[in-house]
């Protein structure tokens, strides 16, 4: 029969609601386990976190963002702004990987067309293939343009972006576009989010006809 070590104590360890906030943060991309645990005590324990308001503006962003028929970018029942701007140059359509592609390329300056987010790249590792991407949306408005317009193909330079790129370049050969693919300045191997404002100015500015 065993004995149990009467000077045997339990392991310290945070409360079952301090664990399970702990589980949703490492769920974030980034977050470890550590971080993870400092971000819950932060929030618990700092005088300048205010968790209910956090709380609220999550679940309000939730239930009020979401992806533009159209281009694809965060928007809002009210609409998307980058579509319903009218300043914003029709003739010009920069097709990104993502939505969040579409903010470096605003605060760099050097584009004032349009959008069209993909959703993703092809990565036959990650079984995403052209359907899973929003490449149909895309030829339906290359299609409906009444006059040629300039299709700038902003992807990453790594191997999917590139890849990509090569599938959007046949894809889109003999519609009514003109196709140009930013060149300078931008790492190989990289996105656009790795980029700098200037860095991304002078990409826009050097893109190369396909």
């Amino acid at each position: 029969m065993k004995l149990e070590n009467p000077f045997s104590m339990k392991r310290a360890d945070f409360p079952e609601p301090v664990k399970a906030l702990v589980g949703e943060l490492k769920c974030l991309p980034g977050v470890g386990p550590r971080s993870a645990e400092r971000i819950a005590v932060w929030l618990l324990q700092s005088p300048k976190a205010n968790a209910p308001a956090l709380a609220k503006s999550l679940l309000t962003a939730k239930e009020t963002i979401r992806p533009c028929p159209i281009c694809g970018f965060f928007a809002t029942e009210s609409g998307c702004e980058l579509c319903e701007d009218p300043a914003r140059d029709p003739m010009i359509l920069c097709v990104v990987e993502q939505a969040t592609d579409v903010l470096p390329l605003e605060r760099s300056g050097a584009f004032r067309g349009r959008y069209h987010c993909l959703g993703g790249k092809l990565s036959p590792l990650d079984r995403v293939a052209p359907e899973d991407l929003r490449i149909p949306s895309l030829l339906r408005r290359i299609d409906d343009a009444a006059v040629e317009i300039e299709v700038i193909l902003a992807l990453g330079s790594d191997v999917e972006g590139e890849a990509t790129a090569n599938y959007l370049a046949e894809l889109l050969r003999g519609r009514t576009c003109r196709l140009t693919r930013i060149a300078q300045g931008l790492p190989a191997g990289g996105g656009l989010e790795h980029a700098d404002e200037l860095t991304l100015m002078r990409a826009m500015q050097g893109r190369r006809s396909l």
